[in-house]
């Protein structure tokens, strides 16, 4: 199933909030010079390296840090935020605060302990089937605290409960292992909240960074990549790349080049005079609604198609589309939809 009309509109909304952050953050020529003494230091023994491919240290290192803050922004706004767009999902927290019983059984949380224990040592391989078979096995006896754990993207169906844990593709060493250890501890605490349906608690992975393809993964390559991935995961423990997007979407497939198309034609060089001629209500209308059209703004081109700027409504209506932070203006066109 290709994507709705509403979720391109609300996935081109994130796009243009990540874009318009990083076109602000974007370093100039006058920041050239900002003091990393260190970094230059260290910079110098690459400089043959380097002079065929940057025009100097102090630039590389300030397009370093933009680079890093853009890779922090698409894990924590744009893979996040298109996610719960998919599947109408929410991050949620799990812990003593949000449930008065935060308990799982003390059988399970020993047996946990003893998976995590053998897949260290190598003496079992990650089985995500024979795991959940342990789990559901020592569902029984005392009970003990859980330990907090957040799931990046969480929904549930009538027959379904989804937890994902949204990962960099290129996760810290020894991550993996406490990461793993939380899925499992979620899985246990899931199944005693949500007794009458199937329980998935997945790792999710935005794209495969070994894959030719853009849209195409290669789980067994892709877990060689990672240090100790094949000690932890399995196969079925994860999602990545179209696999991920597509099951979010409850697609047979081609989400995640959806989204590409999306983000290539907002993403261009153009992208700041487009965004001020939209915010700009001096723009010849039909520019506009051409411009808001190419940008899958649906709902603006209503607005131009169907609202009449009046005098009851022309505070409303010149309220702009985009605010400070290129966040939607989503009040504006409360008010105007009444």
């Amino acid at each position: 199933m290709a994507l709705t009309i509403q979720q391109k509109e609300q996935i081109a909304q994130v796009v243009i909030k990540v874009l318009y952050s990083r076109f602000n953050s974007f370093p100039n020529d006058e920041e050239s010079n900002r003091n990393a003494p260190f970094h230059e230091a260290f910079m110098q023994a690459f400089q043959d390296k380097l002079c065929d491919r940057v025009r100097n240290i102090p630039d590389f290192i300030n397009l370093s840090s933009w680079m890093h803050g853009l890779n922090t922004t698409l894990g924590q706004t744009f893979f996040e935020g298109v996610a719960h767009i998919l599947c109408d999902g929410y991050k949620k927290e799990f812990s003593e605060k949000t449930y008065s019983d935060f308990k799982i059984f003390r059988k399970q949380r020993n047996a946990i302990t003893e998976i995590i224990t053998d897949l260290k040592n190598g003496t079992k391989q990650p089985s995500t089937l024979h795991e959940d078979k342990i789990i559901a096995d020592n569902a029984n006896g005392d009970l003990q605290e859980a330990i907090k754990f957040t799931a990046d993207c969480f929904y549930e169906t009538e027959t379904d409960v989804v937890a994902i844990e949204l990962k960099s593709v290129r996760p810290n060493s020894g991550e993996t292992k406490g990461e793993k250890e939380k899925i499992l501890i979620g899985k246990a605490f899931l199944r005693t909240q949500y007794p009458d349906k199937q329980v998935h608690f997945f790792f999710g992975f935005p794209f495969d960074p070994t894959s030719e393809g853009e849209t195409t993964y290669d789980k067994t390559r892709f877990l060689r990549n990672l240090v100790e991935a094949e000690k932890f995961i399995a196969h079925d423990d994860f999602k990545i790349a179209d696999e991920l997007w597509s099951f979010l979407a409850s697609s047979n497939g081609g989400t995640m080049q959806e989204i590409l198309d999306i983000i290539n034609q907002i993403a261009t060089p153009q992208f700041m005079d487009v965004f001020r001629k939209i915010q700009d209500f001096s723009t010849p209308k039909e520019e506009r609604r051409q411009l808001l059209a190419q940008w899958y703004q649906y709902s603006e081109v209503r607005i131009i198609d169907e609202v009449v700027c009046t005098k009851a409504n022309y505070r409303k209506y010149h309220q702009a589309i985009f605010d400070c932070e290129g966040c939607y203006n989503k009040r504006r066109l409360e008010l105007l939809n009444e």
